[in-house]
């Protein structure tokens, strides 16, 4: 049986900031790679959103404009969201998507509604986080970096946080911690895109969908990754994290 995943790509149109798209391409690749089939849905405003044979959901991140235009359209989707994410599906949202998984965005001018999957929410600040972060999560045993510009600080509570910063703002810029992890959902607000530069992350996200969908707990056929884990110390030397 030659092994397939499909993966949703949500609204390419409106949130792609930072090359959030790339994250896409490099699953394509490392499927491929492995020998395995693999399928991109797109999905975009206005359309029924049927997750029903998605195997890994992107959900990415752009400006305040674009997160409220968004997030009318995913509130029309709710249901089939909330389901996907219960049903341990997997989920990968950054910046404008990470904060839309919580109850709310205050932003400077309006508040958006968010999908209420995470007891979590966001309040807009005017001093803005930007710059080069670095972190430590259980998912990988490189550390994992990534870029952040955000004005929303994402306050978590009880959940999990996708890991500790070893250099950079994270979630409030002070909490010491960046993203959120619920389920085999992650929420982030590491831009980049993510997953080129950090290849055990997009190896995370690979197993966990063939556990859910195939039942496999093996491990994956190993890829070389020296151009992707070249680029990943590189960053991390930068910041003065070896």
């Amino acid at each position: 049986m030659k092994l397939k995943l499909t993966i949703g790509h949500m609204y390419p149109d409106l949130l792609n900031l930072y090359g959030d798209g790339g994250n896409v391409r490099c699953l394509e690749k490392r499927l491929l790679w492995r020998g395995m089939e693999v399928e991109t849905v797109s999905f975009y405003v206005g359309e029924h959103l049927d997750l029903s044979g998605v195997d890994i959901l992107l959900l990415g991140g752009g400006s305040d404009r674009e997160q409220a235009i968004a997030s009318r359209y995913l509130l029309e989707n709710r249901k089939a969201i909330a389901g996907y994410v219960e049903g341990n599906g997997v989920l990968l949202a950054v910046c404008g998507g990470y904060q839309l998984l919580g109850n709310y965005y205050r932003t400077e001018n309006e508040t958006l509604n968010g999908l209420k999957l995470l007891d979590i929410y966001t309040e807009w600040e005017p001093k803005r986080l930007t710059g080069n972060v670095i972190l430590k999560t259980s998912m990988a045993s490189m550390p994992v970096v990534g870029f952040e510009n955000h004005g929303g600080r994402t306050h978590i509570g009880r959940y999990r946080p996708f890991g500790k910063i070893l250099q950079g703002f994270g979630n409030t810029g002070n909490s010491g911690y960046e993203g959120v992890l619920y389920k085999n959902a992650v929420g982030t607000y590491l831009h980049g895109p993510l997953l080129p530069k950090n290849p055990e992350l997009g190896d995370y996200f690979i197993r966990q969908a063939l556990r859910r969908k195939y039942g496999i707990r093996a491990g994956l056929a190993p890829l070389s990754d020296e151009a992707e884990c070249r680029a990943n110390r590189y960053m991390a030397a930068r910041c003065g994290q070896t």
